[in-house]
């Protein structure tokens, strides 16, 4: 038989060790961006809060101390206080629950799968008071 020489290429278990090492590096990788995701989801279903409340302490200062009734009443104004419908909607991994009453609101983010898309549920109450 007739070997031929300098043929390139790569051997089986060179390719089965390169196979190997960037299946340690995703096991070590695909954990980290995960948390880094259901981090950043965190963060912002905070601010999402944040700027609820803020519309709404906005709107009671423009109306003599009353709180909007619904959402519609921030986002429907002229210039509006939001720009975006947040109340029962999903976004980045939580539901979004608003609940207005006389001279008081509450917002509550809760994450659509706990320990996969967010950490813990949020609310904030009348007075931007954020609690996890």
């Amino acid at each position: 038989m007739k070997r031929l020489r300098n043929q390139k290429g790569f051997t089986l278990v060179e390719i089965m060790i390169v196979v190997a090492i960037i299946a340690l590096l995703a096991a070590i990788a695909i954990p980290n961006l995960l948390r880094a995701k259901m981090s950043a989801n965190d963060a912002l279903a905070k601010a999402t809060l944040r700027s609820l409340s803020t519309a709404s302490e906005s709107y009671a200062t423009s109306n003599s101390g009353n709180y909007p009734g619904n959402e519609t009443s921030l986002t429907g104004a002229t210039p509006p206080y939001l720009n975006t419908n947040y109340c029962d909607t999903t976004l980045s991994g939580y539901d979004f629950e608003c609940t207005w009453g006389p001279g008081t609101y509450t917002f509550t983010a809760t994450p659509v799968t706990v320990g996969t898309s967010g950490t813990t549920t949020f609310t904030i109450t009348t007075g931007g008071v954020l609690t996890p």
